[in-house]
């Protein structure tokens, strides 16, 4: 695996944990795809450093079982906006 790769995936593993981050909200900061933060997140840091990859699986774990609220949430505010501004 190519350096700037491994470092890359540190990165966002690190950020995802600082900011207890989605995978997409990790792929914007980055501009990466969504895939390639899974990818990095999932396969190569398991490679590269196990216990951060052990933490970020948790983190995206929990973000996967809450992104029905989430978007439930965001479907909510953008009704209630749009009610408003009518």
């Amino acid at each position: 695996m190519k350096d700037y790769i491994e470092e890359r995936a540190v990165e966002v593993a690190e950020f995802i944990i600082e900011n207890n981050a989605t995978v997409r909200q990790a792929a914007k900061r980055f501009g990466i795809s969504k895939s390639t933060v899974h990818k990095d997140c999932t396969d190569r840091l398991k490679q590269i450093n196990p216990a951060i990859a052990k933490e970020v699986r948790g983190i995206l774990e929990v973000n996967k079982q809450e992104r029905h609220i989430r978007g439930g949430m965001a479907t909510k505010e953008k009704y209630l906006q749009k009610h408003e501004s009518a």
